[in-house]
């Protein structure tokens, strides 16, 4: 084994007057490798120079990639720059929300619009006299009656935030907020809220005829997932008090430096190309570890890299929240783990601190898995982050040669679920359905192909034979989705952590884990669009306290309902290995059942 690594930091270019200016410590980049995969980098990074591939992202040449539309959706390059120029116009709207006395935000949003304001919110929180920032992106009802318990709606700004406008999600949301604050407040509440999205939108139509406080536009060439740096990310930070100039400007500087032609001192490039060289070596479970204190920047990392990665049966499967095992046995030789450590942090999260991760992971890197650092000076510096992966995203599509700004199957889910929808509209029900299974208070669903296999095999027709007979499919190079369209409590979490963990640890497998709907606009591409290695299980359940959708027949529940059968119709019709457990009655009793069936399933 190789272990070979760079420091951008300290050396960012061989040429000493080159990136002149640049505050070179603002973040640091090192990697060790196992040799063959060393010597495809060293060999890739000299190709992407001497073809001067790196002039080509910045020409915008969709010849780098499918040469299709990808020239429309890179608008994102200079955004930064952008933004710092309507920074007094950020900062004179955050100063006027807190002198009118809101002391909170609810932003309304999904995926691209709402998992950066998530980062923010959890990574740096308000500065004091500023609003709180919460994030809603579940349609959950039980989650939505408790975010309601919790919102004084006379003191709240709610922010709805969606680049076409006409996403199902944030539209209910605001139709349950804006129903609320009418009975609250009477005609004015428009003035408690703001949208954000692309000029001439259906939102933007509704937020002029409500009068919305304020109405911030997107860029139409910046797609969802590209744009953290855009005003969907940076309004929301304005409006707690992060400090734009400091974090622009460190974002501004990794723009720079992600210009330089010389791939292997280019900090994106060269990230995009381990990404990209490791994923075609069979290495495409990108295991994301992060120092606590920045734990939440691998849920924004998920969506960036499935949604945009995950297609023409290719991905990069993204691996966030796993923690790392003391067992270097469970992990198979498809990993790169890629640690963004915030330096002199020693705090931890769920067991892990920044002595116990890098002990771990030199151990697995002794034993010849790829294992790459991002070390961050301060927190602030997370903004050269979502530069950095933006830039290494684009690449490595360009090396497994994918579109990385489209997401055609994200499309086809919401599809699915409008025409399941539009049938509750008409008909006032969703289509029936009949399991397959049932015990206790779990039924089995699936479809024909996926149902004859499991009968077949399991041993008994028990729950956890069953169950056991779907995880028997896992094997080398595979990985489980755990998928729950369920409240996302931090019991829920914690239980569905206990579930994939014990896949992992039984199966030597790469876990996912996901709460829908929000990951129906990250990772369910990559499930849907990528190769057939997922092993898949969805959670659902009743929603025996529903909550009613303001003009529409349809309630919250029934369009998660929709949504969860629209995903696993998609997943059965690209012939994944799927299987739905629906729980009945007492949801917590219910995932304990599936908790213990699946222990006994993996032995």
């Amino acid at each position: 084994m190789s272990s070979t690594s760079t420091d951008l930091t300290a050396d960012p270019s061989a040429d000493p007057s080159a990136n002149q200016g640049i505050n070179k410590a603002v973040s640091s980049l090192t990697y060790q490798l196992p040799t063959a995969l060393a010597d495809t980098l060293s060999q890739t990074l000299a190709l992407w120079t001497k073809d001067s591939l790196v002039e080509k992202i910045w020409q915008k040449d969709a010849t780098l990639w499918t040469n299709k539309d990808e020239a429309q959706w890179l608008d994102w390059l200079h955004v930064v720059a952008d933004q710092q120029k309507a920074l007094p116009e950020y900062e004179q709207f955050a100063k006027e929300i807190k002198e009118a006395g809101f002391t909170d935000v609810l932003l309304l949003g999904m995926g691209g619009s709402s998992l950066a304001p998530e980062v923010f919110a959890i990574t740096y929180g308000s500065k004091a006299g500023y609003p709180r920032l919460r994030i809603l992106d579940s349609t959950d009802p039980q989650q939505i009656r408790h975010l309601d318990a919790t919102v004084d709606l006379k003191k709240t700004l709610f922010v709805v935030s969606s680049k076409s406008g006409s996403t199902l999600e944030p539209n209910i949301y605001m139709a349950h907020f804006l129903s609320l604050v009418k009975e609250t407040v009477g005609s004015e509440a428009g003035s408690h809220f703001v949208a954000i999205t692309d000029p001439g939108s259906k939102l933007e139509v509704v937020a002029k005829n409500e009068k919305f406080r304020r109405i911030f536009h997107g860029y139409p060439g910046i797609g969802g997932r590209y744009s953290a740096l855009s005003p969907f990310g940076i309004v929301p930070a304005a409006l707690i008090g992060l400090d734009l100039q400091t974090f622009l400007g460190r974002a501004q500087e990794m723009t720079t430096l992600c210009q330089d032609t010389v791939a292997q001192n280019n900090p994106g490039v060269l990230l995009g190309t381990i990404m990209g060289v490791a994923a075609k070596a069979g290495r495409n479970k990108l295991t994301i570890v992060t120092s606590a204190a920045i734990h939440d920047f691998g849920a924004w990392l998920e969506q960036l890299v499935a949604e945009s990665t995950g297609k023409l049966g290719k991905a990069i499967i993204p691996v966030d929240l796993e923690g790392l095992s003391t067992n270097t046995e469970v992990y198979g030789d498809d990993r790169l783990f890629v640690f963004i450590k915030l330096k002199g942090d020693t705090t931890s999260f769920n067991g892990l601190d920044n002595t116990i991760i890098e002990e771990r992971l030199a151990q697995l890197a002794a034993l010849g898995h790829p294992v790459v650092c991002i070390e961050l000076s301060e927190k602030i510096n997370l903004a050269d982050e979502f530069f950095r992966f933006e830039i290494a995203t684009a690449v490595a599509g360009a090396i497994i040669e994918i579109n990385p700004f489209d997401q055609p199957d994200v499309e086809a889910s919401k599809i699915e679920t409008r025409e399941l929808t539009d049938e509750y509209e008409k008909n006032g029900s969703l289509p029936a359905e009949k399991p397959f299974f049932a015990e206790g208070q779990i039924k089995l669903f699936s479809d024909e192909v996926n149902i004859a296999v499991l009968d077949r095999v399991a041993s008994a027709k028990t729950l956890d034979g069953m169950l056991k007979a779907h995880l028997d499919r896992l094997g080398k190079g595979d990985y489980f989705a755990l998928l729950n369209y369920i409240e996302m409590s931090q019991e829920h979490v914690e239980i569905a952590q206990k579930i994939r963990l014990n896949v992992r640890d039984k199966k030597h497998v790469a876990t996912c884990l996901g709460f829908g709907p929000r990951f129906l606009h990250s990772t369910g591409q990559a499930y849907k669009g990528g190769p057939d290695t997922g092993v898949v299980l969805q959670v659902t359940c009743e929603d025996n306290d529903d909550l009613a959708v303001p003009g529409q027949k349809y309630t919250f529940g029934v369009v998660k309902s929709a949504q969860a059968r629209g995903d696993f119709q998609v997943l059965t019709s690209r012939k994944r290995r799927a299987l739905r457990v629906h729980i009945s009655g007492d949801l917590e009793a219910g995932l304990k059942q599936l908790a213990a069936a699946v222990e006994v399933a993996l032995g």
